[in-house]
């Protein structure tokens, strides 16, 4: 996904959005109720006179009443699950929820079918249809009664985990997956990475940032594409970085235009909240937030920030297998500092290893998904996983632990240290 263009990342972005996808659904609808007559007038008149309207209109008018009725339902009960899992979890799972397929394609068939049967009705009513068009009519609504059939199959089966803390970690491990995936691939998305040995010129004019906010998206390829005749282009922050409005999000060499800096700066896209396209550690942080979360006095749970940290360390473990060292094949003009390891694995633990340092369950399951860690095939997973290790160990000898279990983790964590070495 990193390497995806910037458009393709917002289209992609706004296809998931639950009302772009009812809006599609209902417009759909619209149409298969204004072709109705023109197909019509192909049949026979044998065919035409087995049906008319007045056969028609009651069904029409059934499905028309449930499913207003049904989405009604369907919407209270989406909005109930998404507020449970917010306050059980992280409000963080909120938009992670709010873009579940499953979700917007039931939602979207029950509305869809409602705005078709209502849009019949009236055109019924108001004479649009020619005595032909009935059968057609007909045929339509039992293709979208069997649709409505099997969505709500879906809805009952996907129902009975909406919401839940399960859910809501398998959610946010899928996202943190393919934004790992991602990073993994295209470390500098199709730049050349800024390392140690990267010299920055002296000569070089500021990007300011557009607004304040979030960097959620850079498209490499503008930048590419509109940086001036002989400039380099140093990206500065990556994404989900906080900005401020004009505040210096790049620099390209020499002395650029105005009109040159502003495209440069379309190049970035900045919004309210962090996002998961580009923001690797996002989705980590989410699953370490519902740990968090779940070791709060008021839930009490150390079953589920074990399950966090099971499944963050399969996603690190993972990302340590994929990480490639990456060439410029998008955009070899442009620079761009690349996510370190050590800030992925903090992101995951540093919280958990905070929170759950005094409950020895915690603590144990931690100290072995680090000592995992510690072995990667990537260097710097392995010593970020070291050094977890030893400041985790670090808060429960603080904890109030009983002198065996501090002593315990202590074996654990010279373990993942030697293991790093």
């Amino acid at each position: 996904m990193a390497r995806l263009k910037k458009p393709l990342l917002i289209f992609l972005r706004y296809y998931r959005n639950l009302g772009l996808r009812v809006t599609l659904y209902a417009l759909l609808s619209l149409v298969a109720a204004f072709a109705s007559p023109f197909v019509g007038v192909y049949l026979d008149d044998e065919t035409v006179q087995r049906l008319d309207f007045t056969s028609v209109t009651p069904v029409l008018t059934i499905l028309a009443t449930s499913m207003l009725a049904v989405s009604t339902f369907s919407l209270n009960i989406m909005v109930s699950a998404h507020r449970a899992a917010a306050d059980t979890t992280t409000p963080r799972v909120h938009q992670i929820l709010l873009e579940d397929t499953t979700t917007q394609s039931v939602l979207s068939t029950f509305i869809g079918a409602f705005v078709y049967a209502f849009a019949a009705i009236v055109l019924f009513q108001s004479g649009f249809y020619s005595d032909e068009a009935a059968i057609v009519v007909m045929g339509v609504t039992i293709v979208v009664a069997v649709l409505v059939v099997i969505a709500m199959l879906r809805w009952v089966q996907y129902l009975t985990n909406l919401g839940s803390v399960d859910d809501s970690l398998a959610s946010a491990e899928t996202k943190a997956r393919e934004a790992l995936r991602g990073t993994a691939e295209a470390p500098a998305f199709g730049a050349n990475p800024i390392g140690d040995d990267t010299v920055v010129p002296v000569s070089v004019t500021p990007i300011p940032a557009p607004s304040s906010g979030y960097l959620q998206l850079i498209d490499v390829g503008h930048l590419e594409e509109c940086r001036p005749d002989n400039g380099l282009v140093y990206v500065l922050h990556l994404p989900g970085t906080h900005v401020l409005a004009g505040e210096a999000v790049a620099q390209v060499t020499g002395q650029a235009s105005r009109d040159a800096r502003e495209r440069l700066a379309a190049a970035f896209t900045i919004g309210p909240r962090r996002t998961y396209e580009q923001d690797a550690a996002y989705g980590l942080t989410v699953l370490s937030e519902i740990a968090s979360k779940a070791l709060s006095p008021g839930i009490n749970d150390p079953g589920t920030a074990i399950e966090a940290i099971v499944r963050l360390k399969a996603l690190l473990w993972a990302y340590a297998q994929d990480v490639s060292a990456e060439t410029a094949d998008i955009a070899p003009h442009v620079f761009i500092p690349t996510r370190a390891a050590d800030h992925l694995v903090k992101a995951a633990y540093a919280p958990i290893a905070r929170d759950g340092a005094g409950v020895i369950e915690v603590a144990e399951h931690l100290q072995r998904a680090l000592d995992a860690l510690a072995q990667a095939e990537d260097a710097g997973i392995r010593q970020a996983a070291a050094e977890m290790s030893a400041l985790a160990y670090e808060y429960s000898e603080q904890a109030g632990l009983l002198a065996r279990e501090v002593t315990q983790l202590q074996k654990m964590a010279e373990t993942a240290r030697a293991g790093a070495e």
